[in-house]
């Protein structure tokens, strides 16, 4: 588990050492089979135990993400039952004796499975941020809705591909919580960003955050536009959220040697294809996800420190669209499926 011990940058590695009585029940939102909105489940749930070198939260917000749908429709198996949420904060409830460094009363944030809960286990060696006792509720509502998508767009536009100013790339669900934050790590890396959304109003928040061209997918053939900004040569990289709707525009749209970061299904998987058609352009294809990327002790400490410091200095944010309780996870997540959403949805816990 890496702990950052203050928004001051400090990281190192905890073990804990506390433990109180706890509840046996709580309420979560969770599955028991796969399927659409009608699976969903809030209800009561035995709370985790803890083995030694885990701590017990108490959540406080979480954040609402779209691999919490695939995990439900079954593109991504899981156990059941299932407890949705990846990511969230609060206040540790209780420690395990292996654990050092946190203390019952202690505010965090965190990425696991299980966040959208009351309470939640969060093994040791699981990405966590240690926040000031001063944290306000805004504070620890910023850091739940930002943990995922700064990270991904993190370590994507550092690891999926080394972008070079000047580099054009091609950026899907560009007004999402995701796009929002590429927007602003691809300006900073010195990417041209040509953003895609379905509305004007999705493109000017694009814009705000970065984007230089933009590309109204329901009035525009993205690829013709794609060619017209590049001077037919198409993009160096093309992060696509979306999936099968798009895969064969990002396909085209990429120039030779071009890179290809497929990382999400919000119109389902893309359809099984030849590999000998990223041949012509000598094409590379990619499917990564964000804890492949975060799997050691140094790769945790450097994209937090990046994080943190982002955060702390307000050049990387992400807009609260809207604050739902827990009980109306169904209808935060449904907004989001229907992409009636910008920014970042939270529920308070």
């Amino acid at each position: 588990m890496v702990v950052i011990s203050s928004t001051k940058n400090l990281f190192r590695k905890m073990s804990t050492n506390a433990a109180g009585a706890l509840p046996s029940v709580q309420k979560a939102v969770f599955f028991t089979e796969n399927g659409g909105l009608d699976v969903l489940k809030y209800e009561d749930f035995p709370v985790p135990k803890i083995g030694d070198n885990d701590v017990l939260v108490k959540n406080r917000f979480a954040g609402v993400n779209f691999i919490e749908s695939y995990f439900r429709e079954g593109i991504y198996p899981t156990e059941k039952p299932y407890v949705l949420g990846s990511e969230a904060s609060g206040v540790v409830a209780a420690v395990g004796k292996n654990v050092k460094g946190l203390e019952v009363n202690d505010k965090i944030a965190y990425l696991t499975r299980g966040a959208l809960a009351q309470y939640t286990k969060v093994a040791d060696t699981s990405p966590l941020v240690k926040l000031p006792a001063s944290s306000t509720d805004e504070q620890l509502k910023q850091y739940a809705a930002s943990l995922v998508s700064l990270l991904t767009a993190l370590t994507f536009t550092k690891e999926s591909y080394s972008i070079q100013k000047g580099d054009f790339a091609l950026l899907y669900a560009a007004a999402g919580s995701a796009g929002i934050a590429f927007n602003q790590t691809l300006k900073k890396a010195g990417a041209r960003v040509i953003a895609v959304a379905s509305t004007d109003e999705k493109l000017k928040i694009a814009q705000k955050y970065g984007a230089e061209f933009l590309i109204n997918s329901s009035k525009e053939d993205i690829l013709k536009r794609v060619l017209e900004i590049t001077n037919g040569e198409g993009v160096s990289v093309a992060y696509d959220s979306v999936g099968k709707d798009t895969f064969e525009t990002t396909l085209a749209a990429l120039k030779r040697k071009g890179t290809f970061v497929s990382y999400g299904n919000a119109s389902g998987p893309v359809v099984p294809f030849a590999l000998s058609r990223l041949t012509p352009k000598n094409v590379k294809l990619l499917r990564p996800s964000l804890f492949g990327y975060l799997g050691s002790k140094e790769e945790r400490d450097y994209y937090f420190q990046e994080f943190v410091t982002g955060l702390e200095s307000n050049s990387l944010k992400i807009p609260i669209n809207k604050t739902y309780p827990l009980s109306e996870y169904k209808q935060a997540t449904s907004e989001l499926e229907a992409r009636k959403t910008t920014g970042k949805s939270v529920v308070e816990i």
